[in-house]
């Protein structure tokens, strides 16, 4: 029975064993036939165009099919066509970019516009269309080969054409992109220079440390001991016509005392020399007690007057005192600009008394005008000698081509200026003038200067300073002396020659680099500091650094 059973089991696994495999067999073979049959069905179109191709999803097997059948000629047409369109492509961008650079080379453009055109043509010849792209037979592979041909012809010209091109382009770039740096970099110079310009005026208008320290102690010195600085009266030197008169309009003690001391040290006959120092009334007890602690060498006279002692300076009788009330009356309370900061100067009555010579005093013929930066390196006394033919101003003319004419100084857009003065006159120098007031009077020179500061109250005549009014005021009445009389530019030109500041009579120091500043140009600083009073004790303890 055991044995029996085993035998029956035994049979049983194998036939189930055969029937599986007959099974696997089967499914095979229908799979082929069904692949057979696909593969060899009949397809009504031959059309190469993608919209006709099965969708179903014996697609791709489809395609498969359709790629073995295909002429392989035609994907070679297709790549020699996408070849050239890219070329055209290229062009066309190269043309396009050179227009854009707006480059001189219209021949180069026009040699771009051609490729383009021979690119396009070539695609477009009839034999060319009949036989590589509108057939749907065999392609025909001489005429394949000359399009090929054709076509590399001119893929090999413009290739060259842009390879010249395109380092032209980047010269170009190049140039262009420093020209953006040279921009931006003047942008940077101009601020700067703005800046710098603006931080200079500021230090020349500013009062310095050591100018401060000496002020005050000098101060101290009189309020320490009043009776010994007592005002004296007034000496009849002062009013000597037959001296040599000098006017001097300043608050700034140390440059009097220079100017001053150069005048008498180069002088033959000191004691023939008569000084008029004006200051403002902050100021003037400080201008008197260092010419009291430290008197004039070689016999000179020196007296020191406050510009409120000129009682007839009023605003009733003088128009920029007027105009100086009615800018304080206009301008807000917080109000700073930098036109406020510019006309500061010219709206200053200290600057604008030398226009009231002969009134501030009335008993001299001849007086000579110091500016308070002017050094003098030799006697001046031949200047009141000079045959002043009749003119009011002996001065030294300043211009040289176009530059420093009356032009640059007055607006000649407004029809007064235009019609009474001639805009290429030479302009002359304030800083060392000598005035024939006998002549000054005679031709009423003061109700001219008022006449034309009346007029110019909304500054559309000129905008600032004193030189402009002076010209108007003087002109046609003007003598001009030799240019070794006043040599100017030593604060602001480091150019000048050290054989020119030798032969001249008077050094300037005109500009915002004064000779007392940090600032002041070092070349020229001796010239100045030699006549400095170092031994006076409040020199030493302000610490002038000279």
């Amino acid at each position: 029975m055991a044995v029996a059973t085993r035998g029956t089991r035994g049979g049983s696994t194998f036939r189930g064993l055969f029937s599986f495999r007959i099974f696997i067999s089967a499914m095979f073979s229908l799979l082929f036939i069904a692949t057979l049959s696909v593969l060899f069905t009949n397809n009504p179109s031959t059309s190469h165009d993608v919209s006709d191709l099965p969708t179903t999803g014996n697609a791709y097997v489809h395609r498969t099919f359709l790629a073995l059948k295909s002429d392989p000629l035609r994907t070679r047409v297709d790549l020699i066509h996408q070849q050239a369109k890219d070329h055209i492509a290229l062009v066309n961008a190269y043309g396009a970019y050179a227009r854009k650079l707006k480059l001189d080379i219209s021949k180069q453009l026009k040699t771009f516009d051609e490729l383009a055109r021979n690119f396009s043509d070539i695609a477009m010849k009839p034999v060319y269309q009949k036989s590589l792209f509108e057939t749907d037979g065999p392609i025909d592979e001489d005429v394949l080969k000359q399009f090929e041909k054709e076509v590399k012809e001119r893929v090999k010209i413009a290739r060259m054409i842009i390879v010249e091109a395109k380092e032209n382009y980047d010269n170009q770039l190049k140039i262009q992109k420093l020209k953006d740096t040279i921009f931006a970099v003047h942008e940077s110079l101009a601020k700067a220079k703005k800046n710098g310009a603006m931080a200079s005026l500021i230090s020349a208008r500013s009062i310095p440390k050591s100018l401060h320290c000496l002020a005050m102690r000098l101060m101290g010195e009189k309020i320490s001991n009043p009776e010994k600085y007592r005002d004296e009266g007034p000496r009849p030197e002062f009013e000597d016509p037959t001296l040599y008169h000098y006017v001097i309009f300043s608050d700034n003690v140390i440059a009097v005392s220079v100017v001053v001391r150069s005048v008498v040290k180069n002088a033959v006959e000191p004691w023939k020399h008569v000084f008029h120092v004006v200051a403002n009334r902050m100021n003037v007890g400080a201008m008197k007690v260092w010419f009291k602690m430290r008197p004039i060498e070689g016999g000179a006279f020196l007296e020191v007057k406050a510009v409120e002692e000129f009682t007839f300076l009023n605003s009733s009788y003088v128009p920029i005192l007027r105009q100086l009330e009615s800018a304080k009356m206009n301008q807000p309370e917080n109000g700073t600009n930098d036109s406020n900061m510019k006309n500061a100067k010219s709206l200053s009555m200290m600057d604008h008394l030398r226009f009231y010579l002969p009134e501030m005093y009335p008993k001299l013929y001849k007086i000579l005008l110091l500016d308070e930066d002017v050094v003098v390196q030799k006697d001046l006394t031949s200047l009141w000698k000079i045959d002043m033919e009749g003119k009011v101003n002996g001065a030294v003319e300043i211009c040289f081509g176009s530059f420093h004419r009356y032009a640059h100084y007055m607006n000649f857009s407004h029809p007064l200026i235009k019609e009474k003065f001639n805009p290429k006159a030479c302009a002359w120098a304030y800083g060392m003038n000598i005035f024939n007031l006998d002549a000054w009077r005679r031709e009423k020179c003061t109700d001219t200067y008022q006449y034309w500061q009346n007029l110019n109250e909304d500054q559309t005549l000129w905008k600032a300073g004193t030189l402009p009014p002076g010209l108007i005021t003087f002109y046609s009445s003007t003598k001009s002396l030799d240019k070794s009389w006043h040599v100017l530019g030593l604060g602001y030109n480091p150019s000048i020659s050290m054989d020119e500041i030798n032969k001249a009579a008077v050094i300037h120091y005109n500009g915002n680099m004064k000779p007392w500043l940090d600032i002041a140009l070092n070349q020229y600083k001796n010239l100045w500091t030699k006549y400095v009073d170092n031994d006076m004790e409040f020199v030493q303890m302000c610490n002038f650094g000279l």
